[in-house]
């Protein structure tokens, strides 16, 4: 069973009825890992991502997320092949662009700039005997080639400053930093662009409590003020369920339902999104009671230097 529904435009992007709802179109997507066995990792998965929309997608491990997230960026490497369907970047400039048929300059030039991916274990993904200005430095240089030194510098600090790390931390190395601020860091670099897509693998996978609720916050705000349309990956759908605007469940390669948070909270169609809803631990003592008041709730986190009372 695949999902073909269309999503709902969100207040303030563009009216229902046309294509230019979407930023992302995906549709009848199917990978395939071409081993002695083949794997069908992916299978006619058809979604659609709205400009400003945070639309989760939540399974069990090795239910295909990461497959697909790679597929999206072409980041998908032997033996995975993508096996038949699309994946159709809507620009806010009026274009479309078929990011399967992009050939490797023109893929270059669309990753990071338009559509951008923090990674699963992200905060470890950081080049240890770098600082993390040169590591700014060099996504500024090969895409904004008119920038000065100066100028490259303003923009990296800027985008450290949004995410909470003090732009003083600009020239520390990567061991300087704590997982969080590591965390926030790749956060920065994926969104220095200002991309309009922005694919999240778990970005809180491995972090305390705390830390992961301030970045889901600062990602929630982040969307908001830059907006940028979100697909975030994760097995928590008590997360999910908080910043999402859609999301959908997949279960061996599938999209099995796609809908709104709400109705995936309150009217769970399919048998394997109720039992995924019931495998989380009740906060109240009712079933399905383990949904918290809202990551919007509150002040925005300040920087590094704060610890939580």
């Amino acid at each position: 069973m695949s999902a073909t529904e269309t999503t709902t435009a969100r207040p303030g992007t563009a009216e229902t009825g046309g294509r230019r709802d979407a930023v992302l179109t995906i549709e009848h997507l199917d990978v395939v890992y071409e081993t002695e066995h083949p794997v069908h990792a992916v299978k006619d998965v058809s979604l659609t991502l709205a400009p400003g929309e945070i639309l989760g997608l939540a399974g069990e491990s090795g239910c295909g997320k990461t497959t697909l997230a790679y597929a999206i960026t072409r980041l998908h490497k032997p033996p995975a092949k993508v096996a038949s369907g699309s994946i159709t970047f809507h620009d806010r400039d009026g274009s479309d662009v078929d990011l399967l048929g992009l050939g490797d300059e023109e893929l270059r030039a669309v990753r990071w700039s338009k559509l951008s991916m923090v990674f699963q274990g992200a905060m470890n993904a950081l080049n240890p005997v770098t600082t993390i200005r040169a590591q700014l430095d060099d996504a500024l240089k090969e895409h904004r080639r008119d920038l000065s030194r100066k100028e490259r510098r303003a923009i990296a600090e800027d985008a450290l400053s949004r995410v909470g790390v003090d732009p003083a931390r600009i020239t520390a190395y990567p061991h300087e930093l704590s997982g969080g601020m590591r965390q926030r860091v790749m956060i920065a670099m994926a969104m220095l662009l200002e991309p309009q897509i922005m694919i999240m693998d778990e970005p809180t996978t491995a972090l305390d409590v705390v830390v992961q609720r301030e970045i889901l916050r600062e990602i929630v705000r982040l969307r908001d003020e830059l907006g940028f349309a979100v697909v975030f990956i994760t097995h928590d759908l008590p997360l999910l369920l908080e910043i999402s605007d859609h999301i959908a469940i997949m279960l061996r390669g599938e999209v099995v339902e796609f809908d709104t948070a709400s109705v995936i909270q309150h009217e769970p169609k399919h048998p394997y999104t109720k039992r995924l809803l019931q495998s989380f631990p009740s906060l109240s003592g009712e079933r399905g009671a383990f949904i918290r008041s809202g990551v919007d709730a509150g002040t925005a986190f300040g920087t590094d230097q704060e610890v939580a009372s």
